[in-house]
């Protein structure tokens, strides 16, 4: 019974991309799509803000890319055609202008003009003359103000609630931390006796990173490592070699490690914006705007010649001439 289930699933399915294939249509400048769906509401715009579901599957079927298993939908804002260079987008932006929002649609992209000049890398599974088939369920549709503002008013409410849980990280921990201008909170935790780095110079430094929820998500340092079961395969567990002072690691460290003595160790809270800001991390290992909290050992310091900074001229003092009263 459950292979008889299957097999008429697999017929459905087989029937279904049939279908959609013999009902496709193509834009004036040559895009193939199916509009599965017809919604009465008004067309997308060019400017407008999209919000929508993408599977994205080869003429076999088999998928290659989801945003159902990535957690969310993609947002796009509509442009002209003619503004876009990529095969995929400028497909995307032909076909989009004719549908509405709950629409589901198929947009299928030559995969010849995607590997265009880069045939030495064409994968087994998009033959030549095959497609890259992106399935497409519309979500929601704003003007671009409208966009703006909720993004605004979303990051206001994310920075408002980072500030809260990071305000409560350092209460419930007592942490007793300077604060520079930029926001970084940082607690020296033992003074090395050697020289401050300088920007350029190159360091060695072992960590260990947390979440405020002190879920470990990067260490330098195996027993750390093991103890919070962390996984980094054929990752060398040593210190970290990197300049210093010129963009090489996220803002906060940067400027925490000219604070540091060569030799001591420090406590850095790190907000999400000297770190991997609204975003957060691509592995999602990092939550978007997360504070992040940092043990750091500035282990050794490679130092460069640095040209000396003459001490600015002194001021020639400036004699004021007042009248004198004159006595008789």
């Amino acid at each position: 019974m459950k292979k008889f289930i299957y097999c008429a699933l697999l017929l459905c399915a087989f029937a279904a991309t049939a279908n959609a294939q013999a009902n496709l249509q193509k834009t004036p400048k040559g895009a193939l799509y199916t509009i599965f769906t017809q919604s009465k509401g008004d067309k997308i715009k060019v400017n407008d803000v999209i919000t929508f579901n993408i599977i994205q599957k080869t003429d076999k079927d088999s998928v290659l890319a989801s945003s159902y298993t990535m957690g969310h939908p993609v947002k796009l804002q509509v442009q002209a055609p003619e503004s876009a260079t990529d095969p995929i987008v400028t497909a995307l932006m032909e076909v989009l202008p004719l549908a509405s929002i709950n629409d589901s649609l198929l947009v299928k992209v030559s995969t010849d003009s995607l590997l265009k000049g880069h045939e030495e890398n064409r994968p087994p599974f998009f033959p030549k003359g095959s497609y890259l088939n992106l399935y497409i369920k519309i979500v929601n549709v704003q003007t671009l103000n409208d966009a703006i503002a909720e993004r605004n008013a979303d990051i206001a409410k994310a920075k408002a609630a980072e500030t809260a849980a990071a305000d409560k990280y350092i209460t419930d921990n007592k942490l007793i931390l300077k604060t520079t201008t930029s926001g970084l909170k940082y607690k020296i935790t033992k003074i090395g006796l050697k020289p401050k780095p300088l920007s350029g110079d190159t360091v060695f430094v072992n960590y260990a990173g947390r979440l405020l929820n002190g879920k470990v998500f990067d260490t330098s340092i195996a027993s750390i490592a093991k103890a919070s079961g962390l996984d980094q395969p054929g990752r060398p567990y040593e210190p970290i070699k990197f300049v210093v002072g010129q963009s090489k690691v996220i803002p906060g460290w940067d400027e925490g490690l000219l604070l540091m003595n060569e030799g001591s160790k420090a406590t850095f809270v790190v907000p999400s914006s000297l770190a991997y800001g609204d975003q957060g991390t691509p592995d999602g290992a990092i939550p978007p705007s997360s504070t992040l909290v940092f043990d750091v050992e500035l282990v050794k310091v490679i130092r460069i010649k640095h040209v000396a900074t003459a001490p600015a001229a002194k001021k020639p003092l400036v004699k004021h001439h007042y009248p004198v009263k004159k006595t008789n």
